[in-house]
């Protein structure tokens, strides 16, 4: 995977982050691992003609510039599927290529907000809130790259690329359950509902001895496992906990009687309980728990990569496990065009005088 960025600037993301070390990004070695770094000015022609002999040697071309960009420098979609016509282009924006929106900026932020994700997280006391990560962005990525993988298959079938066009608004549309149906039919609005979904219990976080546990069992049958846990088979046929629907509809009451029983225990009482009797339950981990845990360790679901900039750098591996191809972390985050030299001298095969020449004029 080769990264594309703008000559003596970089990609923004170098910078940006909520924790740095030696003055440099933290986030910025987990987004770029794995890839190959140029520098290259697509506002100038030369730099223009360059990316197109890029395109004849690629498979996919992935671009987020605001819709119309590409167009502008003459790398649309006519342009670039003549040069190669396998190509797949995979082009992420806030509101999609088209619609009346398709030309607006469009960050992460707005599109969870259009896409009803904002709406819905936090307290209902309290403003919208926002994830505490960038999770527009990373959906609409997602997304992008299942469009990609069958793009990959129907080109397989027919030698042809297409445009796979992922906005992030819709990205997040897509992860709303049945929030639009649900007013469709019954003009039933969500709301914020803090740490519990309405009608589906027991499933909160309960507070112990010593901290907190969070129990999942709202099924039925595993609400009848939950029940002789605490010592109360009869709460799995008591009518008002029985099915879900019931236990929905007395939620506030069984969550109560949930956490009276779970504050007479520790939590790692709790957790052995919940464990015995096959009863969904876990911690509220934050980044020191991850790297404390045995079944982490044990996946390797946490890799420590060496980095030129902080040593040994702890990180999440790549997922999902594949049993023939397992991927990995091959390479750390790469250096500002620290790839100049191996893409347009090896692979493009540029005559040194030029690239010398494209270098000092900074179109590289």
């Amino acid at each position: 995977m080769i990264k594309v960025e703008p000559p003596g600037q970089g990609d923004p993301m170098r910078v940006w982050g909520r924790e740095k070390a030696h003055g440099k990004s933290l986030w910025w070695p987990v987004v770029a691992r794995n890839k190959k770094a140029i520098t290259l000015d697509l506002r100038l022609s030369e730099g223009q003609e360059i990316l197109k002999s890029l395109v004849a040697e690629s498979d996919f071309l992935l671009e987020n510039f605001r819709p119309g960009t590409m167009e502008k420098w003459g790398l649309g979609w006519p342009e670039l599927s003549a040069i190669n016509p396998k190509l797949i282009l995979i082009r992420v924006s806030g509101f999609g290529q088209t619609g009346p929106y398709s030309r607006q900026a469009g960050f992460r932020a707005i599109g969870e907000a259009m896409g009803g994700l904002r709406y819905v997280v936090g307290d209902p006391i309290t403003p919208p809130s926002r994830m505490g990560i960038s999770i527009g962005d990373s959906l609409a990525a997602t997304f992008a790259c299942i469009g990609a993988l069958t793009a990959l298959h129907h080109r397989h079938m027919t030698g042809r690329g297409q445009v796979i066009d992922s906005a992030i608004y819709e990205a997040v549309l897509n992860m709303m359950e049945s929030l639009v149906t649900e007013y469709d039919k019954t003009g039933f609005i969500r709301e914020r509902t803090g740490a519990i979904l309405p009608n589906v219990a027991p499933s909160n976080v309960y507070k112990t001895q010593d901290g907190l546990v969070l129990i999942a069992a709202n099924q039925d049958t595993v609400f009848a496992r939950l029940a002789a846990a605490m010592g109360q088979p009869g709460l799995a046929t008591d009518p008002l906990y029985a099915t879900h629907s019931s236990r929905g509809e007395n939620q506030k009451e069984l969550d109560a009687l949930v956490e009276r029983w779970t504050r007479t225990l520790t939590t790692r009482g709790v957790l052995d309980l919940m464990d015995r009797h096959g009863v969904p339950a876990g911690l509220i981990y934050r980044a020191p728990e991850m790297l404390d845990d045995p079944h982490f360790k044990a996946r390797d679901a946490i890799v420590t990569v060496p980095h030129p900039d902080f040593g040994d750098l702890r990180m999440q591996n790549v997922a999902p496990k594949l049993s023939e191809t397992p991927g990995g972390v091959r390479s750390p985050s790469p250096a500002l065009g620290q790839h100049n030299d191996e893409v347009f001298l090896q692979l493009l095969g540029l005559a040194a005088e030029r690239y010398a020449d494209l270098k000092s004029r900074k179109v590289i």
